[in-house]
């Protein structure tokens, strides 16, 4: 085992550059479906498409670039939001602020576009990745959390394994200019030559030049120190270690004690790099695949069919070519002017002696039967069928179908495969906020500002840090730190849900169940109901209940304080209250009973949630 001084040096990095070497061999087949995948997704396949003239016109219909963008639009409709949960009482309130924190996080990073960039990642591949970082260059050397979408051919990983985290090494890589690296680490001048290794590119339409850069390697690495198992990293260039966390000995000051003598942390080589000890990178498969832990995407499933409608669109559109422009057999000793025949503005043609029938023919083009059309659209409906991308899916109402209920079941079953997929965008979200949540808790010492959404709407400004989450050791050495759960919501809802909930609070006004005097009887209609609010709107009604009752007791202790004290004043509330009823927000006493809506609008209100996660 290495000593924790200079632990990484040249001789180490050789051997990393070789496992990188390894695992970059074990994903070449992943490599070239991912550049493959994005030539099919730009409508630039027919170079994969073997066979034919290439005199033939190939022309490339966007029904599988449609099943992507529609599946996005579902992803993007559902929006996630996180909600942090303690595990213990004593930890509520800490929750609750980060729960208010977080979504500040996130919308400093543009973590909508990360979000959306890594949903087409995973749709077009099959795998979408975010990078979950702690960058210390952020707030002007502060440092801060920084999430960003992580392209696959720059990332490497054991092959084999299912689960990234048990990889024993994960490389990233990246293309810096050389005058850039030169200027942040001037140990590099000179230094700078190529090493041999060099990563995937995608086919672009530019001409990348990378003469002028270096591949800078990210390497993370599990070690044991201490008897417990921690993250390492290490950053370089060819053989040269710009930072690795084994060479960082140093031990920060973390206080004084009770006689006065200074008090040392762990130092980076003892402590690792990130306390959580997990790699900073979260994958969001599409459909999974055994072996790997990536997936494989709507272009992996669908390409093929796509090719059949593309070679069926070809073969069609040539033949209407060819039956429109019309072509001639000439015998060789033939007496026309070909050049005149040819012009179809001139009116003659000149002919050197008798016109034989057999001087000239039209070359006749075969009629294609209704069968080839068939074909075509049984292949277009196989595509659209295959994705979920059918007709109730994207809104329309199928052939046939009239009665409003069958609409609605129909776009609930169609909008399945979008709430799956949308499902496990969740699964990866939760742990990209639990990452995030470490990342606080170990470099939030001093305490950021945050603008954060009060609970009226209003704009509110906080200080954070991680003062209350911290670890905390006893005297045995064990160490404690509050647990939270991630509970993740859809933030945005679609119009017809808006008007769905908008409806429902108006229909539950109308029947009397924020009444207080009628609270129980609402508490107990609100619990046999399932809807986006019910327990914020439960815990009002209760509350309300709860007032109601005091007002009514403040009003028994009016009624015989007067009785003592003012005869008149007690004969007239007592005349108030025998002639009084209790009123709903309607004006006349009433039970609650919740209207029935009409069947076409139940129908919407159930066909706007087929994509959203439940």
């Amino acid at each position: 085992m290495n000593s924790l001084k200079n632990a990484v040096g040249e001789n180490e990095l050789k051997e990393a550059n070789t496992i990188l070497r390894k695992y970059k061999a074990g994903k070449t087949a992943l490599e070239q479906k991912i550049i493959e995948n994005e030539q099919w997704w730009k409508l630039r396949h027919w170079r994969y498409i073997k066979g034919g003239n290439d005199y033939d016109m190939r022309p490339a219909s966007a029904w599988l670039f449609n099943v992507i963008i529609n599946k996005h639009a579902d992803g993007i409709e559902a929006y996630p939001e996180p909600n942090v949960l303690p595990r213990e009482e004593s930890d509520r309130e800490e929750a609750a602020r980060l729960s208010s924190i977080i979504p500040a996080v996130l919308e400093q990073n543009d973590f909508e576009e990360t979000y959306s960039d890594v949903l087409w990642q995973k749709l077009k591949t099959g795998t979408g990745v975010y990078g979950v970082f702690w960058d210390p260059s952020k707030l002007n050397g502060l440092g801060d959390i920084s999430i960003k979408k992580v392209d696959m051919l720059n990332l490497f990983w054991e092959p084999g394994v299912t689960n990234l985290q048990k990889s024993r090494n994960v490389f990233c890589t990246e293309l810096i200019d050389n005058e850039t690296l030169e200027g942040l680490y001037p140990e590099l001048k000179g230094r700078l030559a190529s090493n041999g290794f060099t990563t995937a590119k995608y086919i672009y339409d530019d001409n990348v030049d990378t003469s002028g850069k270096s591949l800078v390697v990210d390497w993370y690495y599990r070690k044991t120190v201490n008897g417990r198992t921690v993250l390492h990293y290490c950053k370089y260039v060819n053989t040269t270690v710009l930072y690795a966390t084994e060479n960082d000995t140093e031990r920060p000051e973390a206080g004084i004690d009770e006689n006065g003598n200074v008090l040392y942390g762990e130092s980076r080589a003892e402590r690792g790099w990130y306390d959580h000890g997990k790699y900073p990178f979260v994958f969001d498969r599409l459909f999974p695949a055994e072996g790997t832990p990536c997936g494989f995407g709507y272009i992996d499933v669908c390409k093929n069919t796509q090719e059949q409608i593309d070679r069926l669109n070809q073969a069609i559109v040539k033949n209407a070519v060819m039956a429109a422009s019309p072509r001639f057999f000439i015998r060789g000793d033939g007496s026309i002017n070909e050049k005149e025949f040819a012009d179809w503005t001139k009116p003659l043609v000149h002919v050197n002696g008798n016109l034989g029938a057999d001087s000239i023919r039209a070359i006749t083009v075969p009629n294609l039967g209704e069968i080839y059309m068939s074909v075509l659209n049984s292949k277009i409906a196989e595509l659209r069928e295959t994705s979920g991308n059918n007709e109730a899916a994207t809104g329309t109402t199928p052939s046939g179908v009239t009665a409003a209920s069958a609409i609605a079941a129909l776009q609930e079953a169609a909008g399945k495969t979008s709430r799956a997929s949308t499902l496990s965008a969740y699964r990866a979200y939760s742990r990209v906020i639990g990452q995030v949540i470490e990342l606080i808790r170990q470099f939030y010492d001093l305490p950021r500002q945050f603008r954060i959404t009060g609970p009226m709407g209003e704009d509110r400004f906080v200080a954070y840090d991680n003062t209350l989450i911290r670890p905390v050791y006893d005297k045995s050495g064990i160490v404690s730190s509050p647990v939270f759960d991630i509970k993740v919501s859809a933030q945005r809802k679609n119009v017809y849900s808006k008007v769905q909930q908008n409806e429902l609070a108006l229909e539950l006004y109308k029947n009397g169940c924020f009444n207080p005097e009628l609270a129980e009887q609402a508490a107990m209609l609100l619990d046999t109901m399932d809807f986006d609010g019910r327990e914020r709107i439960l815990r009002q009604i209760r509350e309300n209940a709860g007032l109601s009752s005091k007002m009514q007791n403040y009003r028994e202790l009016a009624l015989v304080l007067a009785r003592q004290y003012d005869q008149s004043t007690y004969e007239r509330l007592m005349k108030a209250e025998q002639n009084g009823t209790a009123k709903v927000p309607g004006g006349e006493a009433k039970e609650i009973s919740l209207g029935e809506s009409a069947v076409t609008v139940k129908a919407r209100e159930r066909a706007s949630q087929a994509a959203m996660p439940r």
